[in-house]
């Protein structure tokens, strides 16, 4: 079994398909399938199930999937870290969700790239869980978010601490007003969500509309037009109260802060690029040794 198996099955495996896995690896059709049946020949198992909406991972090919995931990626950061020349290099994958990416990352990394002109920066929004899951399959070095389960194979590092705050529109007169609204929120597994979702229970509103956006800047439109409530960092509200548009309600002390962390792999041997961002952070070496 070779590693450019392994990537040819990674990335059928990813797409679903022998014509678009062709196409994304610059390889012709009939070469790729080929691949795939002397993988599923040397290991004596079928790895996916044809069918004529393409191809799905059989019970084998999801465990292969596994290993493949791990091997690359290990593999990728060893090309990487030997090929260190001095100055920081090559690809860097950061994922965030949202609400940091627009809150906290802006600032951090046009510093990172006026710094460091040669990494290729690519930053990837999602849910909290989600990252952590591409950060465990190594579609990104590493994450910020704000993850409430713990995985094994991954570590991480407080870097962030925002205060939160409810928002409304500015005819709101206090919290518990507020908190009868409809909220305007992420999709379902934002921490910001639940953190207001919980809030509004342990007051009684059981009842209350929920309407999803999938920006941040499309939810502090909507609580300004009166459509309702959010969660949000007060570095963010504040903007938008000195110019009217919201007014900002405190919450109760035991909800006020929220850590945001940096995820990454335990097992994990940082590239420069990485070194380095770490570094204009703040974050100590030693830390992802």
């Amino acid at each position: 079994m070779e590693s450019a198996d392994l990537r040819i099955f990674q990335a059928v495996a990813r797409d679903g398909s022998i014509t678009k896995a062709a196409t994304r690896l610059g390889y012709v059709q009939s070469n790729v399938t080929a691949r795939i049946r002397q993988l599923e020949s040397e290991l004596g198992t079928g790895l996916f199930y044809r069918h004529n909406r393409g191809m799905t991972l059989t019970s084998s090919g999801k465990m292969l999937l596994d290993y493949a995931d791990k091997i690359i990626g290990l593999l990728d950061e060893a090309a990487a870290a030997l090929s260190f020349t001095g100055e920081p290099n090559g690809p860097l994958l950061i994922g965030s969700t949202q609400t940091t990416a627009a809150v906290r990352l802006p600032k951090l990394l046009s510093r990172y790239y006026e710094m460091y002109p040669k990494v290729e920066l690519t930053l990837t929004t999602d849910l909290s869980d989600r990252l952590a899951e591409k950060v465990l399959q190594y579609d990104l070095d590493v994450a910020f978010g704000n993850f409430r389960y713990r995985h094994d194979e991954l570590a991480s590092i407080p870097v962030f601490d925002e205060e939160v705050v409810v928002i409304s529109s500015p005819g709101i007169d206090n919290l518990d007003e507020a908190l009868t609204k409809p909220s305007l929120v992420y999709s379902r597994g934002c921490t910001y969500r639940e953190m207001l979702e919980e809030m509004q229970h342990s007051r009684g509103r059981t009842y209350v509309g929920t309407m999803e956006f999938g920006t941040l800047e499309a939810i502090l439109g909507g609580v300004s037009a009166g459509l309702g409530i959010s969660l949000v960092p007060r570095i963010v509200a504040e903007r938008q109260e000195q110019d009217g548009s919201v007014r900002i309600h405190e919450v109760p002390e035991a909800m006020r802060h929220m850590k945001t962390e940096l995820i990454y792999r335990k097992n994990a041997h940082p590239t420069s690029a990485l070194r380095a961002l770490l570094e204009l952070m703040g974050v100590r070496e030693e830390a992802v040794s």
